[in-house]
């Protein structure tokens, strides 16, 4: 299961808040994951892609935002990264999810356990310091 801690804050309540809601569909997918292999889990495959695309997009825009506002030297590389994870899942959504139920969860799975550990670990923490100069929380 993938669990919010409090060590992977940035220490911007709005930003965290988001975060959050980014773990609660990665657990939706989780458990997608640990169903019964020949259960049929299409149309909630579909439906967590959808929310996980829809919830980024508009997660991603905030960040973007707020890094653009505060002249944020980091935005380009941030823009890249997120720009790489809508493609990422509309790639996903592309695959014949149908008749490859369990790999494109498995696919997501790792996806997003990889992008937890190496943007929202690593690439979001870079701007914290950043804000909390700004005077941001």
């Amino acid at each position: 299961m993938i669990y919010w801690k409090d060590s992977f804050s940035c220490e911007i309540a709005d930003i965290d808040n988001q975060h959050k809601r980014l773990f609660e569909i990665a657990g939706k997918i989780y458990d997608l994951a640990t169903q019964r292999e020949e259960t049929d889990k299409y149309d909630e495959i579909i439906n967590v892609i959808e929310e996980l695309k829809n919830y980024t997009i508009e997660h991603f825009k905030f960040e973007e935002q707020l890094m653009l506002e505060n002249s944020y030297d980091g935005y380009d590389i941030q823009k890249i990264e997120h720009d790489f994870f809508i493609k990422k899942l509309q790639r996903i959504e592309r695959k014949d999810i149908d008749n490859s139920q369990n790999e494109a969860v498995v696919d997501m799975i790792s996806f997003i356990t990889d992008w937890i550990s190496s943007h929202i670990l690593k690439t979001d923490k870079n701007y914290v310091e950043f804000f909390k100069t700004k005077g941001m929380k």
